[in-house]
Formats: C-alpha cells, sequence, structure tokens
C-alpha cells in the first residue's frame, strides 16, 4: 500500500477493510469473532474496538508464519465453543455473509468437516490451484510457487475462504509443516487431509466478491464495487439516482425512499436522508440529518448538522457543525452558518456569515450579513427573535440580541441590544458634492496618462 497506515484499515464506503469482513462474518451469524493482528496491532485493535466494542475478540501472531500459524494462534480464543469456524482474510472487503452462510450451509449437508469456496481466473498467477481427484472432488490445494507445470495450468484457484469443523481443525492444526517454497505453515495444507477421510465441501464463488486488496489501485476497483452494490440496493428500495456510478454513499448512511440523489453526491458517516428530500448534484454530507422533502441545490457543503422538513439549502452554502435549520427555513447560496439554530421560515438567503446564532422563526437577514462572533479570545452568541428583519450589509457584533419584531437598517454595525419593534440603525451621514466625480476622474486619467509617458521614456 506504500503507506504509514496499516492495510487492513484503509477505507472504502465508510468502512475499514476489516470492519467490512467483520461485518460480513457477524452478518453470517457469526457468534464470536477473533481478528488475528500483527504489525501495527495497537492501532488496528482500537480501530475495531471502535466500531464493534466487545464483539470482537484479538489473537496476536508476533512472527508471521503463514495462515496456517495465524489460525493456530486465534484458536485459544475459541475455547469452549463448538460447530464450524469461518476463516476469512481481513483485505477483502466485497465479500457477503449470504456467501458464507451458503459455505455453512454445505458443509452441513454433506456433514463435511471443512468447506471453501472456489473460483476460476483467466489469470491465475499467484493463487493456489484446485487440485481435484479422479472423482472430481477437491482433494488438495497447491499454493502457487509449489506448484507443478500441470498444476499451474489450472484456473480453478483457491481465494481462502473456509468453513472448518472446530474438533477437526483443532486436532489437525498441529500437524501442519514448514517444508515448502516459503517455510511457512500453510492451512491450504488441511484440505488434504481432510479429503484423505471425507468429502470437502464446495461452493463456486463470484471474482468480483471474492478479490483482495494489494495495492491503491485494488483499493479503488473495491471501493467502485463497493458503490455500486450500495447504490444499487438503495435504488431497488425506492431511492432515485441521476448516476449510479458517480454517487457515493457509505455504508452506514440511511436513505428513505423517495429521496433523490443527484450525481456526484457524497454521503458520509451517519447521515440520515428522509423521504422526499431532494439531494442536487455536487453535495457534501457528513454526519447530516436531512428532514422530509427538504432540498439541497447543487454543490452544499454540511457536516454534524440538521436539516429541517421542507427547507432548502443552497446552492455554495456550507453549513458547519451544530447548524440547526427548522422548518421550512432557508439557507442561501454562499452562505456559511456554525453552531447555529433557524426557527421555522426564517431565512439567510446569500452572502452572510451566521455563527454562534440563535435566530427565530420568520426571521430575514439580509445580504452580505456578518455575525461577528469571534474577539480572538471568546465565541458569543448572536439572538436574533422572532419576526427580526437584518438588512443587507449589516454587522452584528455579538453578544448581542435584536428584539421580536425589531428592524435593522442596511448596513449598521449592531454593538447593543436591540429592543422589541425597535430600529437600529448605524450610519455615516451622507454628503453629496456637486461636480467632483468628473474632477476626480479627469485627475485620475491625468495621472495614468503621465505614468504611460513615464513608462515609455524608459523603454
Amino acid at each position: 500500500m506504500r503507506s504509514t497506515i496499516p492495510k487492513v484499515l484503509h477505507r472504502i464506503a465508510g468502512r475499514t477493510l476489516v470492519d467490512w469482513a467483520v461485518h460480513a462474518a457477524l452478518d453470517a451469524g457469526a457468534s464470536r469473532v477473533v481478528v488475528v493482528t500483527g504489525h501495527d496491532r495497537e492501532r488496528v485493535e482500537s480501530s475495531l474496538r471502535d466500531s464493534f466494542g466487545e464483539r470482537v475478540h484479538f489473537a496476536h501472531q508476533v512472527e508471521q508464519l503463514g495462515t496456517g500459524h495465524a489460525v493456530r494462534c486465534a484458536l485459544p480464543a475459541l475455547q469452549g465453543l463448538s460447530g464450524r469456524v469461518l476463516i476469512l482474510y481481513g483485505d477483502c472487503p466485497l465479500l457477503e455473509a449470504t456467501t458464507l452462510r451458503r459455505l455453512v450451509d454445505e458443509v452441513e449437508v454433506h456433514d463435511a468437516p471443512l468447506g471453501l469456496v472456489t473460483m476460476t481466473l483467466p489469470e491465475p498467477a499467484g493463487y493456489g490451484r484446485i487440485v481435484r481427484g479422479a472423482d472430481g472432488n477437491v482433494c488438495a490445494i497447491r499454493e502457487h510457487k509449489d506448484a507443478s507445470d500441470a498444476e499451474r495450468a489450472i484456473h480453478e484457484v483457491n481465494p481462502g475462504v473456509y468453513a472448518i469443523e472446530l474438533g477437526f481443525l483443532s486436532t489437525t492444526i498441529d500437524s501442519l509443516q514448514t517444508t515448502n517454497a516459503q517455510g511457512e505453515f500453510y492451512l491450504t495444507d488441511l484440505i488434504e487431509r481432510a479429503a484423505a477421510s471425507a468429502r470437502v465441501a464446495e461452493i463456486p464463488g463470484n471474482a468480483d466478491e471474492l478479490r483482495g486488496v494489494n495495492d491503491r489501485a485494488d483499493l479503488a476497483r473495491c471501493a467502485g464495487l463497493r458503490r455500486l452494490r450500495i447504490n444499487e440496493a438503495l435504488a431497488r428500495s425506492g431511492v432515485s439516482f441521476d448516476d449510479l456510478a458517480n454517487t457515493y454513499v457509505d455504508a452506514t448512511v440511511l436513505v428513505e425512499p423517495d429521496a433523490h440523489l443527484g450525481a456526484n453526491v457524497h454521503l458520509r458517516g451517519r447521515t440520515t436522508i428522509a423521504s422526499g428530500a431532494h439531494i442536487d448534484v455536487g453535495c457534501v454530507l457528513t454526519d447530516v440529518v436531512v428532514g422530509t422533502s427538504a432540498r439541497l441545490h447543487p454543490y452544499t457543503i454540511a457536516s454534524e448538522s440538521r436539516i429541517g422538513e421542507i427547507a432548502e439549502v443552497g446552492p455554495f452554502s456550507h453549513l458547519r457543525t451544530d447548524t440547526d435549520l427548522g422548518r421550512k427555513s432557508k439557507v442561501g447560496n454562499f452562505t456559511e452558518t456554525k453552531k447555529t439554530r433557524l426557527g421555522e421560515g426564517a431565512k439567510v438567503n446569500h452572502l452572510a456569515y451566521v455563527g454562534n446564532g440563535e435566530i427565530g422563526a420568520r426571521v430575514n437577514v439580509g445580504a452580505g450579513t456578518i455575525f461577528c462572533n469571534y474577539d480572538g479570545f471568546v465565541k458569543s452568541t448572536t439572538v436574533l427573535e422572532d419576526d427580526v428583519f437584518i438588512g443587507s450589509d449589516s454587522q452584528l457584533v455579538a453578544p448581542v440580541r435584536v428584539g421580536r419584531g425589531a428592524y435593522v437598517a442596511s448596513g449598521t454595525t449592531v454593538t447593543r441590544d436591540v429592543p422589541a419593534d425597535a430600529l437600529a440603525i448605524s450610519r455615516v451621514k451622507q454628503e453629496n458634492k456637486e461636480g467632483l466625480a468628473a474632477k476626480l476622474r479627469a485627475r485620475g486619467l491625468a495621472a495614468k496618462k503621465s505614468a504611460k509617458m513615464r513608462t515609455s521614456n524608459h523603454d
């Protein structure tokens, strides 16, 4: 990966690679999940605890001596259990729980000690090859470096997903040897041992589902496939898309039927989109709750905020942390908010900054208005009570309160509280100097001509 981040902590669709594997196991019905960690174990384990809490257990593989050794390290964490053990890789983010359940069902139907998923590839280099006996059943797996020329010609391969009876696993794992090309304990050697006395169960798998991540190109390809699965599932549930391939929805996002998502929309984290909401092209929402029938115009950016029902935002608006927009409120183009609540029907239409604000119902905030909330040391609150009107190009220096129904005239700097139903106005007296504009214009043209002549003489 050429990264300081452990491979399994790279993310697609809002989850780390290893989170995807753990979710697949839990969704398949696993009663206990054990993650074998090695390099940078503290970071990996901390991340998994944040995601799953006590549902995940850990085993530490001090030396990386192969897949068989990794499984051996995990066995003490399975003491007291019985049944079948699913063994998965932590860097396969596309594996689905339905495939794991099919594998377990196949093992149970044949009462097999071991079962695995197989797949066929046009270019199988690097994979262990599936070796079949005269009866057509799987009898061994030969790793690529140990395979003969005839075995390397096999296109059916082992993607590394197993269901193994715990008793069989416990009694045979210590028999693995390192007499192979890589000097490692191969878990795949158990297939030959199982086939010697019983049938090895198998199900065919899809290469797109079983692909792993070994570099950033693999990561991007897997992200694209996972994104399309998420979007297709949402579309089938009743969500409208302008462009399935170019809409980015994290697995942790909830979108209700009859919502509409435009192209290049990014929905991240714990975002929730209610029915009837319309999220137009280019919007990026992180941990945002969008109410019923709200409308976000193009290129709205929002994080950790709530947008009420029938509210309207954008285009080109930025809702920062702790913005709360009431029902039928509006934040217009090129407006920024932070830690601000808008009451029902309130409007901040355009070219404004409202930070640390309490804005009541039916308030109108004019263009170019600024809440001056920071004095270099602390941030203070501006309160606009219901039905206040703020004229364009006003500055409200917090802490300050404008009473219910009051007006603030355009161009006013408000530094003191405004009583209810009052008019606040602070302007320099206007003076008109007759003919002065023409004199200023002539003076400017003369200066420009003189400067041009000096430049020509210098050249």
